[in-house]
């Protein structure tokens, strides 16, 4: 219909997946009602607006589910109400997800607080404290320079380069853990009284000052012995973690909330807040029309800047099942869901998306997640979609970790909650798992 190719490479873009909308973003779509009722806003955002002391919260969902729209939307909340808001992705720049730890995130923290609030308090404490340890990492940051001879705005930059080379040269990422580890509790304490001075000086009327780390959600899962990095981070460093004197929230891996030790999480944080899919399929394995209704919004919005006054059902694509099927595809998954979009466009030479189009791309994402699958794991992904539950141990973790397995949420009559499990639509068009559907009989 439309071969402007223009036209075509707008639509593309606008269904970049991996940009988080900004807070008052037009294509922002509220979600709640559809994902039992999940509120960031109410139950952290009111948490760090009437907690008094500290608060450390921690937030979790399935990787791309839209948890830094949320956080956004979350940091835009406090800011409305006198809180000063320090917001960055941690993998982004500073922590490798293969391979982090918790002298990681402390250093993350420490270098993205320098650059954000160092115009606000002199950053005198965190620097002595470089400084009596210039010695042995000097060869780390790789910098010939003595630190005394430097300016404040160089020796400010040293931990920049500090947190780069942990990212980005493997070889001495153990060697700057080695050298810093044994000082953390020394560097929280400067960073501290950096921290108290900020609070005495916040701009803008500002009486609260908040950190949120986002994508630490994405830190995989490594073993060493009994224990593991999600383990060392969260738990073993939990008081470290605590200890920064402002209100903190951190991503979490969805697959530590659903470990053995979630009992301790609660202990040590409090309710952790998870993000749900969007339900667009209820547990009776039935469309679910609120759900579906939402993410075709999510589409809708998105068309509507580029191709305004298109039908998204006979011009944008060719037929209402075509947009149907691709919406429920998707999982409710967000990040999927604009995934796909993009790839039946990017198979498109002129409007409308075709029903080939749509099914090359889910082909093309449904090989991908087959190969995610181990054959062992067949049986139990069948037997999930039977039950709608998972059971606590280490293979469904790493199903749910890796988005084989999708959470859902909703309201039963009585307005309490309930959750069940699914496993991802792709997956359930592979030829192995309907075997594994077909033996359970």
């Amino acid at each position: 219909m439309d071969n402007n190719p223009e036209l075509l490479a707008d639509l593309y873009n606008a269904f970049n997946p991996f940009e988080p909308l900004p807070a008052g973003d037009i294509n922002y779509v509220d979600c709640q009602e559809v994902r039992g009722d999940s509120d960031i806003l109410e139950e952290l955002g009111n948490r760090m607006r009437l907690d008094n002391t500290n608060c450390c919260l921690l937030y979790s969902g399935h990787r791309g589910a839209g948890k830094s729209t949320e956080l956004l939307k979350l940091k835009q909340y406090l800011e409305n109400r006198q809180f000063y808001v320090v917001y960055f992705a941690a993998d982004e720049e500073d922590i490798d997800s293969e391979d982090a730890q918790y002298t990681d995130i402390l250093l993350a923290c420490t270098r993205r607080l320098l650059k954000d609030l160092h115009g606000i308090a002199k950053p005198t404490p965190i620097l002595n404290w470089l400084q009596e340890r210039w010695q042995d990492l000097k060869d780390l940051v790789q910098t010939p320079l003595e630190f005394e001879s430097m300016a404040v705005e160089v020796q400010l930059s040293q931990f920049a380069k500090l947190t780069a080379n942990l990212r980005a040269v493997p070889q001495l990422r153990q060697e700057i853990r080695s050298k810093v580890n044994p000082h953390t509790v020394s560097l929280i304490k400067v960073l501290n009284e950096f921290l108290g001075d900020v609070k005495k000086n916040l701009p803008n009327g500002c009486t609260k000052l908040a950190v949120i780390v986002d994508n630490l959600d994405r830190m995989v899962l490594v073993k060493d012995g009994d224990n593991t990095n999600h383990e060392e981070i969260f738990l073993d460093r939990s008081e470290q973690l605590k200890a920064l004197d402002c209100h903190f929230l951190y991503t979490v891996p969805i697959s530590m909330l659903y470990s053995r030790r979630a009992p301790d999480i609660r202990d040590i944080y409090g309710e952790c807040l998870i993000l749900p899919m969007i339900m667009v399929m209820n547990i009776q394995g039935e469309v679910y029309q609120p759900g579906l209704s939402k993410v075709k919004e999510i589409i809708r919005k998105r068309v509507r800047h580029v191709a305004s006054g298109l039908s998204l059902e006979k011009e944008v694509f060719d037929h209402v099942q075509t947009l149907d099927r691709l919406c429920l595809m998707s999982g409710g998954h967000v990040r999927n869901l604009l995934l796909l979009t993009q790839d039946a466009i990017g198979r498109t030479e002129e409007l409308p998306i075709t029903e080939r189009a749509v099914r090359r791309a889910i082909t093309q994402a449904r090989d991908t997640y087959r190969r995610a699958v181990e054959n062992r794991q067949w049986k139990l992904l069948a037997e999930v979609s039977r039950s709608k539950r998972i059971v606590n141990n280490d293979e469904y973790r790493n199903l749910m970790y890796n988005r084989c397995l999708l959470e859902y949420r909703y309201l039963d009559g009585e307005g309490e909650m309930q959750r069940w499990y699914d496993v991802h639509p792709l997956i359930q068009g592979v030829p192995e798992f309907k075997e594994a559907v077909a033996k359970l009989g």
